[in-house]
C-alpha cells in the first residue's frame, strides 16, 4: 500500500509531508533487492529473476525481508553484464545473474550477509573483484544527473520517486519562483538541447513564451530512431517521473496547458512506464487541473508513432501529431512561433527534459560549472559496437573519446585495433584513432565533421570498412526518407548507387568527386536535416579514410576484407588440422584435401560465402 494512495497534493506542504512518511517507511539500511528490468536486462530474463525473488521473500515469511522490498528498477548502465541485481544494505552488486542464482544470493546475501564472490564484477586486467558499483571502472568516470536515481527506484511507483526528492523541484518553481525566474534559471545553466541540434534550450522557452497566439504546446520528443541508440529508452523506462517533471516546470514557464510524449510504438516498456506515470501524477494533483494548489493546470497526452525516422525531426513530428503524414516543412517557420495545429509549441527530447528539475532545485550556475564553455553539463550516450562494455553512460562534457571508450568502456573487444568511432546517429560521422584526444562536446564533434546527436555512439575496430560503414547509413537514411523533397529523394538514392559500385568492386575515378558534388548538393538544397546531414557519414569517411576508397577503386581491394568479392579465403597450411570440417560443409565443394594433408580452396569455385571461416575450429581460414 502506497502512502497517501488516493490522497491528492493540495499544496507543496502535503507533497513534503507524504515524502517523510515513505523516507521513514523505507529506510536505506533495510533489506531490499533491486532488479534490473530494462529492456537489455529483460532480454536475458531479468523479469523472470524478479519474480522468483519476491517468491523468495514470500516463502521467507516476511519477517527478516517484505515481498515489496524485492522491487524492479530501470536501466544501470552496464548491460553487456546483465542481468544486473543489486542487494541492501551494502549496494552488493551482482551481475549475469541466472535463475539458478537467485537461492543462493537470497539466501547467502539477503539473509546471511554474505557475499557471493563469483557474481561479483571481475576487473579483466588486475582480476579483482568489485562489491559496488562505485568500485567498477564503468561507473568511476561517470557523473549522473539524468541517470542519478535509474537503478534504484522503481519506474512504476510514484513514492520511489518522491522518496528520493521527485517534484520537489516542481514545488518549488510553483510555490517560490515566478515563470521569469525560472526561465532565467534554465538561461543560466547553459543547457542545451540534447536531441541533436544543441540548440539552447532556455532561448527556445523564452521564444515560445514571447511568441503570439495561444494555446501554447510543449512537445517531449521521444522519437529515438538511430541504430544503436537507447538513451532516451533507458530513460523514460527507468525514470519516468523525471521527464514528466521537467515538462511540467517547462509549460509553466513557458504558458503551456498541453503537452504531449511522442514516444515510438517500439518502445512498449517506455510506454506503459508513462502511461502509468501520467496516471498516478494525475492521482497525486501534480498534472491536471491546480497544481498543488498553485491555480497552474497543465496536462499531458502520450502519442505513439510508428517508427519512422524522419518524424524525430521536429515538424515532421507535429505533423505526425496532427494526423498527418510525418513531412517536414521549411525551416523559416520556426515552431516556437508556427508549430503544433498552427500555435506556438516549445519541443524538447526526453534528456533534455530530465534535467531540468536538477536545474531548478540546484540552481542555473551549478550545471553551468560543469562541461565546457560552450557546452554545459553532462551528455547521456549509448556505446555500442566493437566495445568491451556495452551500455548507457553519462558523462561530463569535455571528457575525451579516449577516456570514454578504453576508460569506461574497457578497450576494443578480443584486443583488436582501434579504428574509429561514429558519432551523431546516421547523419554523424566517423572519427578516426587520431582524434581520440579531443574533447567531447558539440562545437569539437562538429569540427571533426561529425556531430553531439542524441548521444549514439559506435565503436569500429580494424576489421570494419569505413566504405562499407558509409553504404549502410546512407542506405538506412535512404530507406527512411520521406521523399517529400527531390534532393534528399534522388540524392541520397544516387550516391547509395555509387557507393554500391565501389564495395562491389564496380567504383571508377571521379566517384569521389561525384559523392562530395551530390553532398554538396544535398546539404544546400535539402528540405529538412535529415537530408542536410545525410551525406556526413560519406564526408567523413572521405575525409579520414581517403586511402580505402582509393583501394577499393583502383585496387579492387578492401583492405578491413569485409566487402566480397574484394578478398578471398584461403587456409593456412601451418595451422590446417585436416579435419575435413570446411570440406564438409562448404556448399560448392570448393575444397579439396585428403587426410593428413592441408586442405586447399579452388578460388574458382570459391562464392565467398564464409562457411569454411566460420566452421573452421583452428583459426586456420585466412582472408586474404
Amino acid at each position: 500500500m502506497t502512502v497517501a494512495a488516493t490522497n491528492r497534493f493540495g499544496s507543496p506542504a502535503d507533497l513534503e509531508q507524504a515524502r517523510e512518511e515513505i523516507r521513514r517507511r523505507t529506510r536505506p539500511a533495510a533489506r531490499s533487492v533491486r532488479v534490473c528490468i530494462g529492456t537489455g536486462c529483460a532480454a536475458k530474463g531479468s523479469r523472470r529473476l524478479y519474480d522468483l525473488f519476491r517468491q523468495a521473500a514470500h516463502e521467507a515469511g516476511g519477517g527478516l525481508i517484505a515481498v515489496e522490498a524485492v522491487k524492479c528498477v530501470g536501466c544501470h548502465g552496464l548491460c553487456e553484464r546483465g542481468p544486473i541485481v543489486v542487494v541492501q544494505p551494502g549496494d552488493v552488486l551482482y551481475q549475469q545473474v541466472e535463475e539458478p542464482d537467485v537461492p543462493e544470493v537470497f539466501r547467502e546475501t539477503v539473509v546471511g550477509g554474505r557475499v557471493v564472490e563469483r557474481l561479483l564484477y571481475q576487473d579483466p586486467a588486475t582480476k579483482a573483484r568489485a562489491r559496488t558499483a562505485a568500485e567498477i571502472p564503468f561507473y568511476k568516470a561517470q557523473q549522473r544527473i539524468v541517470l542519478a536515481h535509474n537503478g534504484e527506484i522503481d519506474p512504476r511507483s510514484i513514492d520511489d520517486y518522491i522518496a528520493f526528492g521527485g517534484y520537489s523541484a516542481l514545488a518549488k518553481a510553483l510555490s517560490a519562483m515566478t515563470p521569469e525566474q525560472v526561465l532565467e534559471e534554465v538561461e543560466k545553466s547553459g543547457l542545451r538541447g540534447r536531441g541533436g541540434g544543441g540548440f539552447p534550450t532556455g532561448r527556445k522557452w523564452r521564444s515560445c513564451r514571447e511568441a503570439h497566439g495561444q494555446p501554447k504546446y510543449v512537445i517531449c520528443n521521444g522519437d529515438e530512431g538511430d541504430p544503436g541508440a537507447f538513451m532516451d529508452r533507458s530513460v523514460m523506462e527507468g525514470n519516468p517521473h523525471s521527464v514528466i517533471e521537467g515538462m511540467i516546470i517547462g509549460a509553466y514557464a513557458i504558458g503551456s496547458s498541453q503537452g504531449y510524449i511522442y514516444v515510438r510504438n517500439e518502445y512498449p516498456l517506455a510506454v506503459e512506464h508513462l502511461r502509468e506515470a501520467i496516471g498516478q501524477a494525475r492521482e497525486r494533483g501534480l498534472l491536471g487541473r491546480d497544481i498543488l494548489g498553485s491555480g497552474f493546470d497543465f496536462d499531458i497526452r502520450i502519442n505513439r508513432g510508428g517508427g519512422a525516422f524522419v518524424c524525430g525531426e521536429s515538424t515532421a513530428l507535429m505533423a505526425s501529431l496532427e494526423g498527418r503524414p510525418g513531412e517536414p516543412r521549411a525551416k523559416y517557420v520556426h515552431t516556437v512561433e508556427h508549430g503544433l495545429w498552427d500555435k506556438p509549441t516549445n519541443l524538447n527530447n526526453v534528456e533534455t527534459w530530465a534535467n531540468v528539475p536538477a536545474i531548478i532545485n540546484r540552481g542555473g550556475d551549478w550545471l553551468a560549472s560543469i562541461g565546457t564553455a560552450k557546452s554545459k553539463g553532462t551528455k547521456v550516450f549509448s556505446l555500442v559496437g566493437n566495445v568491451v562494455n556495452t551500455g548507457l553512460i553519462e558523462v561530463p562534457m569535455g571528457i575525451t573519446l579516449r577516456q570514454i571508450i578504453f576508460g569506461i568502456g574497457g578497450g576494443v573487444e578480443d584486443g583488436k585495433a582501434f579504428k574509429a568511432v561514429q558519432t551523431g546517429g546516421p547523419s554523424g560521422g566517423c572519427i578516426p584513432a587520431r582524434f581520440l584526444d579531443t574533447p567531447v562536446d558539440f562545437d569539437e564533434l562538429t569540427r571533426l565533421g561529425s556531430m553531439m546527436g542524441s548521444g549514439g555512439m559506435i565503436v569500429m575496430d580494424e576489421d570494419t570498412c569505413m566504405v562499407n560503414v558509409a553504404r549502410y547509413f546512407l542506405n538506412f537514411l535512404r530507406e527512411e526518407s520521406c521523399g517529400k523533397c527531390t534532393p534528399c529523394r534522388e540524392g541520397l538514392a544516387q550516391m547509395l548507387h555509387v557507393l554500391d559500385r565501389i564495395t562491389h568492386g564496380k567504383g571508377e575515378a571521379g566517384d569521389v568527386e561525384r559523392l562530395e558534388e551530390m553532398a554538396d548538393l544535398l546539404a544546400g538544397t535539402a528540405l529538412c536535416a535529415l537530408g542536410k546531414t545525410a551525406a556526413n557519414p560519406v564526408l567523413s569517411t572521405v575525409r579520414h579514410f581517403r586511402d580505402e576508397y582509393d583501394a577499393h577503386i583502383v585496387d579492387r581491394r578492401c583492405p578491413a576484407k569485409e566487402c566480397r568479392g574484394l578478398f578471398r579465403y584461403a587456409i593456412e597450411a601451418e595451422k590446417c588440422k585436416a579435419c575435413g570440417i570446411c570440406k564438409k560443409n562448404c556448399p560448392a565443394d570448393a575444397i579439396t584435401g585428403a587426410k593428413k594433408v592441408a586442405h586447399v580452396i579452388d578460388q574458382a569455385k570459391c562464392t565467398l560465402c564464409g562457411t569454411c571461416f566460420d566452421k573452421c575450429p583452428f583459426d586456420a581460414i585466412l582472408k586474404v
